[in-house]
């Protein structure tokens, strides 16, 4: 009976062990705290958390499956790395789904979609009033996830999705450009974006969709190389 009644306390008590660790290195390994490269020792984490190693594998193999770190077959841990020698076919790939996805909003959006758009575009705003960057990510992901869904295609969403959550980091480079107070310009972007999909103006929700994507592609790019994509009719 006593082992019984205690199991479940001691469960909630290591998964929530998980969860801390995993939060903790996920906002790190994000923010850059933990650069790309960075050794991951599971004997140092479970002295940093004060807990044994299982609940820290357990958020690393979390963290791996989202590609924020990767297993060496050494069996050491480290950050992944941003894979710069494949910049220009992801930025070719994210803007090309900015645009898609816009369009098909614009084209198929319900009413309930604009209203769940719009919350996110109201968070996203807060993020960057309070230049809390891995609230702007997180926001930000969630505004353009909410796009999509509204395209009514779930191909192009789950794409998406994954290149969003493939581009965190980049986004963090992008959003450190700034200094984190990123210009209200780039806010209003959103906001027109939301105007050309509630009028179902396609054609205006691509062009609008294919800037706000060069814009923040330019600008991580002067962090790495020249502009080298190609131009994607649609």
């Amino acid at each position: 009976m006593n082992t019984t009644a205690s199991s479940p306390p001691t469960d909630r008590k290591r998964g929530s062990g998980v969860k801390l660790v995993y939060d903790m290195l996920r906002a790190e390994i994000l923010s850059l705290t933990l650069p790309p490269g960075s050794p991951v020792d599971e004997v140092q984490l479970a002295e940093r958390f004060g807990m044994s190693r299982t609940p820290i594998r357990e958020a690393l193999v979390r963290l791996a499956g989202e590609g924020l770190v990767e297993t060496l077959p050494n069996r050491s841990t480290l950050v992944a790395n941003i894979d710069v020698l494949n910049l220009n076919p992801f930025f070719d790939a994210i803007t090309l789904m900015y645009r898609v996805t816009t369009r098909l909003a614009a084209q198929h959006h319900r009413p309930e979609d604009l209203e769940a758009i719009r919350a996110q575009q109201a968070e996203f705003a807060a993020a960057v009033r309070a230049q809390d960057a891995l609230a702007m990510i997180a926001t930000n992901r969630q505004f353009h996830a909410a796009i999509a869904e509204a395209g009514r295609n779930p191909y192009y969403y789950g794409l998406f999705t994954r290149l969003l959550d493939d581009g965190r980091r980049l986004l963090r480079l992008y959003y450190q450009s700034f200094n984190d107070r990123l210009p209200e310009e780039y806010v209003h972007e959103h906001e027109e974006m939301i105007d050309a999909i509630a009028n179902g103006d396609i054609a205006r929700a691509d062009t609008l969709a294919r800037a706000h994507a060069d814009q923040i592609v330019r600008q991580i790019q002067r962090l790495f190389a020249a502009d080298n994509r190609q131009d994607i009719p649609l």
